[in-house]
């Protein structure tokens, strides 16, 4: 009976594994099935909401921020699929005002603004008599353009990996990196003059984790088992954090600059602009007050 189940115990060890491994096939993930929800804000999104307030808000337009990388998504992905979000525009948008420095103004879909309006006013005459008129307010103009675009998009940084194995049982690592750069510039509606300009770059960081086991159970019956891992940064959200922290540079070079202002100049000090103050080799004085 004994050797019976000596004999009967690799088979059984197969089985186990198939029938592991078809659970894992036929049943995915359950992060797979969660809801839509609101898009998880990131480190520069709670500095712009934590920001002192401005003195006042300025009228901003964006037309908009495009791709200039020309960077394809590398095969087998469709040619035609770019490597970074053509939704840039929106992304700026956002910023603007969850900064509360700023009022956007509509500019990319400014045509159809005006046909509603040209609508409205179509809408006014003939009137009955008595009717009171539809007013409509003019529209606001800005002071302040932003231009800008996506500029780069490097692919393979740095990538790399490790690996052990032990008596058939091991686990390996590999790692990419890429890269991916964001430029903006405040522009005088007024002069056309440059205010400011800021480059700013995020990584995008995506890691794969394979372990296995490979094992002979007797003389003939072979046991290998293998399973993965594998988890990409969101390239649209390290795209959107580049904005954020752009948007965050442009209004301490403004502050700094005098081209707007702090409520209370005081503020200067605060942690999260100080933050910002800092430029490479220069640290600006926050005990002073002022830069």
């Amino acid at each position: 009976m004994n050797t019976m189940l000596r004999r009967d115990a690799p088979l059984a060890v197969a089985a186990a594994a198939l029938l592991a491994s078809g659970c894992a096939i036929t049943h995915p993930p359950s992060v797979a099935r969660q809801h839509a929800q609101l898009t998880p804000s990131t480190a520069a999104t709670g500095d712009l909401r934590q920001l002192p307030p401005p003195k006042g808000k300025v009228a901003v337009a964006v037309y908009g921020i495009r791709d200039q990388t020309g960077q394809y998504k590398p095969a087998p992905d469709s040619s035609f699929s770019t490597a970074v979000t053509q939704g840039a525009s929106s992304m700026l948008i956002k910023a603007l005002k969850e900064s509360g420095w700023f009022i956007p103004v509509e500019r990319e879909n400014l045509q159809n603004l005006l046909t509603e309006r040209k609508i409205v006013r179509a809408l006014e005459m003939p009137q009955p008599a008595g009717t009171p008129a539809v007013q409509i307010p003019p529209l606001l103009a800005a002071s302040v353009l932003i231009e800008g675009g996506i500029t780069a998009f490097e692919s393979n940084v740095r990538t790399g990996g490790a690996g052990a194995r032990f008596l058939g049982i091991g686990v390996s690592t590999q790692y990419r990196v890429d890269q991916v750069t964001v430029g903006l510039r405040t522009i005088d509606i007024r002069s056309g003059q440059i205010l400011q300009s800021v480059s700013t770059t995020k990584t995008v960081y995506a890691y794969e984790v394979h372990p296995s086991v490979f094992k002979f159970v007797n003389v003939k019956d072979l046991l290998e088992l293998e399973a993965g891992m594998t988890r990409n940064e969101p390239t649209q959200l390290c795209v959107n954090e580049a904005i954020e922290a752009g948007v965050a540079h442009l209004i301490v070079q403004g502050v700094r600059e005098g081209h707007w202002a702090l409520q209370d100049p005081a503020r200067w000090a605060d942690p999260v602009v100080q933050r910002y103050a800092t430029d490479r080799d220069t640290r600006y004085d926050a005990a002073a007050g002022m830069p």
